[in-house]
């Protein structure tokens, strides 16, 4: 399921090296979980907890250098809480923001209990109507105003890379096409060969989580699914802004 918003084609045409493309961006998915020490202190100590881990955000969403979106999974996931979606150019940005957002007092009081990082890549695959179809840069990230997220990392068998190119893409035809039954469902397909365990990281955008479970139950059905190694842990996540993401936290 790494790859969906395409059209089919049966043509393939060269692509440009990265370097000849737009820049890249380093995407991270960051899950926290409180510990329920913090939970017990008093409230006004964890309002300005709360108040501090915000301000740290917003100081580092920094238009066209970082931006982070926000959301909760309470009750969606025991093992953890919250999630920051990133999206920056270097993994400097990435490190030091983490530093400052740890630093704060709420920072002694979190787990971080997944951590995926990736890239934006051109896809290997086209997309087009009919035979001329070109490969999709994906060099760009940009979030749509969705309510729900659905966030994963992806695996394929390395029988999948030993595929000829021509064979890929007829495999992956099929699923793009289901892909496109489900409008309402944005994908947003990020790339982590070397520089995290996954080799891909996924995140679903929806108001109608109902459209994501159907699409997944249906491309479980195609062809190309037994070359899945593994697409789990799977996060149901709801947006949210910083503050009311850290109000239901306690």
């Amino acid at each position: 399921m790494a790859e969906t918003n395409v059209v089919p084609t049966a043509v393939l045409t060269p692509v440009k090296p990265e370097s000849e493309t737009k820049k890249r961006q380093l995407v991270a998915f960051t899950f926290f979980k409180v510990m329920p020490e913090w939970r017990r202190l008093p409230l006004a100590e964890r309002v300005a907890h709360k108040r501090a881990f915000a301000e740290v955000i917003q100081k580092w969403n920094k238009p066209g250098q970082l931006l982070t979106l926000t959301y909760s999974t309470i009750g969606l996931r025991p093992d953890c809480d919250m999630v920051l979606w990133r999206i920056c150019y270097t993994m400097d940005d990435l490190n030091q923001m983490t530093a400052d957002l740890i630093a704060t007092p709420l920072g002694g009081y979190l787990e971080t209990t997944h951590s995926f990082i990736a890239m934006t890549k051109r896809s290997q695959y086209l997309i087009g109507q009919g035979p001329e179809g070109v490969a999709e840069s994906r060099a760009t990230i940009r979030p749509g105003s969705q309510k729900y997220i659905f966030i994963y990392p992806f695996w394929k068998t390395r029988a999948w890379y030993l595929l000829p190119i021509e064979e890929r893409q007829r495999l992956m035809n099929e699923h793009i096409r289901i892909g496109h039954l489900y409008p309402r469902v944005k994908l947003n397909t990020t790339y982590s060969f070397g520089i995290d365990d996954q080799e891909f990281v996924v995140a679903f955008e929806s108001d109608y989580p109902e459209d994501f479970l159907d699409l997944v139950q249906q491309l479980r059905e195609t062809e190309i699914s037994m070359y899945t190694l593994k697409d789990t842990p799977i996060f149901s996540c709801v947006r949210m802004t910083p503050a009311e993401m850290l109000d239901r936290v306690g």
